[in-house]
């Protein structure tokens, strides 16, 4: 990789392995994702994209290989330093402190940038405009509905200022109308000059959002490419997508 290439990049794997036992969820991954894009993670159920989220993110280690952020070795940080640093992430089953307020849930993430209560609950106020929740900033947590969650783990996330932002299924469940505004939400993110990486099962949201796709199977990067390129992919239609799919 150039030098100016290395400078495009914000997030590199190099040979990156998990295995769990005799499993390789993750096996030899590379792959790398340039600053201010939309990068799509698809493949099948148990292809090893939410192990790969955990390995970028620090919840566990890799087995072997290494993780650059922004040029930095990041193998061996634990997921707060990574945090500081500008690594942020939703879950695919949404995590929120449901005693708390919506407003105090996602003070918890501005926290990481403001050390005064009162600063970060001005910027979580923002955040929660952002993403939609601030007339449902006063009520508990457990009071949203499963896409407000979503939003709510979402704007947790932006309150961090992070530089890239890991999404993990945030259109699961949505209506048409919804995901419609979870698409502009991103768009306005990526404006904001944070980089995506977003796994999502749901192809027609998928492929006109993201500037380019990484297909993996059995815990192995498959494919990578422009979205049109990569569902013409026989080897992704036969593992992923289907004759149906290829049809269509």
């Amino acid at each position: 990789m150039t030098s100016r290439m290395a400078a495009d990049v914000i997030l590199e794997t190099r040979h990156l392995t998990r295995r769990f036992g005799g499993l390789a969820a993750n096996n030899d991954v590379s792959i790398h994702v340039r600053r201010g894009e939309i990068l799509g993670l698809i493949g099948p159920n148990g292809a090893g994209k939410s192990t790969l989220f955990n390995l970028i993110a620090g919840a566990f280690p890799p087995t072997s290989g290494e993780i650059l952020f922004d040029g930095t070795d990041i193998t061996a940080l634990a997921d707060t330093h990574r945090c500081a640093r500008g690594i942020a992430r939703t879950f695919q089953v949404p995590r929120s402190f449901e005693s708390m307020s919506v407003l105090d849930n996602v003070v918890v993430g501005a926290l990481v940038r403001h050390a005064g209560p009162s600063r970060a609950r001005l910027a979580a106020l923002e955040t929660l405009d952002v993403v939609g929740l601030a007339a449902r900033a006063a009520v508990s947590a457990s009071e949203l509905t499963p896409p407000e969650k979503r939003r709510l783990e979402l704007a947790r996330a932006l309150a961090t200022e992070p530089k890239l932002l890991l999404l993990d299924e945030v259109m699961t469940g949505l209506t048409p109308a919804e995901a419609l505004q979870g698409v502009e939400l991103i768009q306005q993110i990526r404006a904001r000059g944070v980089t995506v990486v977003m796994v999502e099962h749901v192809m027609e949201i998928v492929m006109p959002l993201v500037d380019r796709a990484i297909v993996l199977n059995l815990g192995e990067v498959l494919a990578e490419g422009p979205p049109r390129d990569v569902v013409r992919d026989p080897r992704v239609v036969e593992a992923y997508l289907g004759r149906r799919h290829h049809a269509a």
